[in-house]
């Protein structure tokens, strides 16, 4: 099955207001490549079960730069992250690494929660073409060259608690959505897609030239 990533769709009570502090903290190039922010209706009220990792400058420096932008710390993990969230809450990690040039931030990986990661991650590396390697425990569930995101690392990351609604930030793919069917993925009532752990996407159906 041939799909390819797309950029991650985000919800929010005010896009114009997300829309610029990503902008700010990727480049604008970057933030219309991977993040298309969207309306959704009420304030985001649950921990996301889709974040990003990214990479920032040593130390505090990096975070400092974001915190400028309006993002606030959650958690400190330093030396290894630290936790942030956006000008709405959506939480992302970053980790300080060499020094930044240009914008503050650069994703390096996506991180989708789930009970049973390696399952999620089997079957989407089905789907994408990717490589799965191990995370941190050393079991197989992080993913590497999946079509479409070529140098960002999809990670499955290992939780305990119950989904609660509809995921605010989702993935987007190009693909022929009856195959997705075909092998496994759910269609709602609504018309919303889901993958076999109920996370809702965007297929878009492939576009071929005529002749």
């Amino acid at each position: 099955m041939s799909v390819m990533m797309g950029p991650l769709l985000v919800g929010a009570a005010e896009p114009a207001l997300v829309t610029d502090f990503w902008s700010a903290a990727l480049g604008a190039e970057a933030r219309r490549r991977l993040l298309r922010v969207c309306t959704e209706q009420g304030p985001k009220t649950v921990k996301n079960r889709v974040h990003l990792d990214v990479a920032v400058g040593p130390g505090l420096e990096g975070v400092e730069r974001l915190v400028r932008l309006g993002a606030r710390v959650l958690a400190d993990h330093l030396p290894g992250w630290v936790t942030l969230a956006d000008v709405e809450g959506n939480e992302f990690c970053a980790f300080p690494a060499e020094p930044v040039d240009g914008p503050p931030a650069r994703v390096f990986a996506v991180c989708t929660d789930s009970d049973r990661p390696e399952e999620l991650a089997a079957w989407w590396a089905a789907r994408v073409g990717a490589r799965i390697g191990p995370g941190p425990d050393r079991t197989p569930r992080w993913l590497y060259g999946c079509t479409g995101w070529e140098g960002i690392i999809w990670k499955f990351v290992r939780v305990d608690d119950p989904r609660t609604g509809p995921n605010r930030w989702r993935w987007s793919v190009t693909a022929r959505a009856d195959d997705l069917l075909a092998a496994g993925a759910r269609l709602l009532p609504d018309g919303t897609l889901v993958d076999p752990q109920g996370n809702g996407f965007s297929a878009a159906e492939p576009t071929h030239p005529a002749g």
